[in-house]
């Protein structure tokens, strides 16, 4: 058999790969599994997210459980004046008048005012004045009426704001300073995956943080909880999701840790005071309550609030979403344009 004759080899050609399924959240999900992953060798984050709250939690129930009111300090020595000043009384009374009796107090504190309504009360009695219209005092201390309940709801927002804040801001200055942020912009890594997977990653935290304050409120000072679990958790997904975005936008042009740090001050000061995690705003002018009302903080502790203490369903707290929604949409858009990556 000659050459031409014989059977020409075959060659196939290569044929394509299959397409991978990735799916469009491929690099979103691989990107929080990492961050994830980094905060196991942050320990001191299990300490500030998880334990703090806790401990501020029990030393302020202590400091307000429920117990006896103190008895009043009241002094009726002469020159009291400087032991009132350094707090050491809480009502001077100068007896010493021709006429009537002159009471040394200050306004605004709590227990100075009582006392010195207490001490005239007792005195006006004993001079024979009577009272025209019987009344009876009853104390509550029902759960859901106390200081303890109040506080717990806003300890868990300002929470959820602390860790958004700190742990996004912190993370992302400490990635830029190390050029680490300069390298994942040499990748195919889409850079709205990766800002959204930074935000997102308080969400896994966010279910411990509340769960565990919660649950201490319900078994250490018998807090009860009114709403549903799945409404304080879409709330408190919510309220994360939210400072998750300021957090982004907030150090998205900071460059060192300094800086990172004065901008998160500057951004959490005014909540802080205002949005009612220790007392409520109803305190202040009511000429500034609509500007109070539009902090994503104060939204966040009233929904928490009404659901946790009234029971308020979901549905009927949608303004409050919405603030938070807007802050944290409108600050995730502005730090994806005005992120810098070098």
């Amino acid at each position: 058999m000659s050459l031409a004759q014989e059977t020409p080899i075959r060659t196939e050609e290569p044929q394509p790969e299959p397409p991978r399924r990735n799916g469009r959240w491929s690099g979103y999900s691989h990107l929080l599994m990492a961050r994830m992953l980094e905060l196991k060798r942050e320990p001191e984050v299990v300490f500030w997210v998880f334990i703090f709250p806790l401990l501020l939690a029990l030393g302020l129930g202590i400091a307000f459980r429920n117990k006896p009111g103190n008895a009043a300090s009241v002094s009726i020595i002469e020159g009291a004046g400087q032991g009132f000043r350094l707090g050491k009384f809480d009502l001077v009374i100068d007896a010493n008048r021709k006429v009537g009796v002159e009471y040394l107090y200050d306004p605004a504190r709590p227990e100075s005012v009582l006392a010195k309504a207490e001490i005239d009360d007792a005195l006006q009695a004993a001079a024979g004045r009577k009272d025209s219209v019987p009344t009876t005092a009853v104390p509550s201390s029902e759960p859901g009426s106390r200081y303890i309940d109040f506080l717990i709801p806003g300890l868990l927002g300002m929470n959820l704001m602390n860790s958004g804040m700190w742990g996004i801001g912190f993370a992302l200055v400490d990635m830029r300073q190390r050029k680490l942020l300069k390298r994942f912009v040499g990748t195919p890594m889409r850079r709205g995956d990766f800002l959204l997977a930074l935000a997102s990653s308080r969400l896994i935290l966010m279910i411990i943080e509340v769960g565990l304050l919660l649950l201490f409120g319900a078994l250490f000072f018998h807090m009860r909880v009114l709403g549903s679990i799945g409404s304080i958790a879409l709330i408190a997904a919510i309220g994360s999701l939210t400072f998750g975005g300021v957090g982004l936008l907030t150090a998205s042009r900071a460059q060192k840790i300094e800086s990172v740090s004065g901008l998160i001050n500057l951004v959490m000061m005014p909540m802080w005071i205002f949005s009612g995690v220790f007392f409520s705003y109803e305190r202040f002018p009511a000429i500034i309550h609509p500007l109070i009302k539009a902090l994503p903080l104060t939204a966040l502790n009233d929904a928490l609030r009404a659901s946790i203490l009234e029971g308020t369903p979901i549905t009927h707290q949608w303004p409050r979403l919405l603030i938070m929604t807007l802050w944290g949409g409108i600050s995730f858009v502005l730090a994806l344009k005005w992120f810098r990556w070098t």
